[in-house]
């Protein structure tokens, strides 16, 4: 079955403040800390993000562009990553609505976002 709307999974790098200000307005997100899974490998987030088929969220540029590259490489899908700037939560919240509002989750499929 398709899904509609993007659920995030944010890495534990990612300011909780931006999972509160993004349930605020409906969406499911949630935190490394809340399915305890602190302090486990990228590829272990990533693993975690696909399983619940949820977008990853992250700062770490450099890792998951990588592990965005072997899934792609080894035909592995994975439901989206965005790859955030440092920014103040308001402003990373302001730029995802821009995201979950205009795209599906069906389409974040393999997707590498920036924002």
């Amino acid at each position: 079955m398709s899904k509609l709307f993007i659920e995030l999974y944010l890495d534990e790098d990612v300011n909780v403040v931006v999972a509160d200000l993004l349930r605020a307005r409906g969406f499911i997100t949630i935190t490394t800390r809340a399915v305890g899974q602190l302090g486990k490998s990228d590829a272990d987030q990533l693993a975690y993000a696909v399983s619940q088929k949820m977008t990853l969220l992250t700062h770490n540029r450099v890792d998951f562009e990588r592990l965005a590259k072997q899934h792609f490489a080894l035909g592995k899908t994975h439901y989206g990553i965005i790859i955030a700037i440092r920014r103040s939560p308001n402003e990373i919240a302001r730029r995802l609505l821009l995201i979950l509002n205009q795209t599906t989750a069906d389409e974040m499929q393999n997707q590498l976002r920036y924002i």
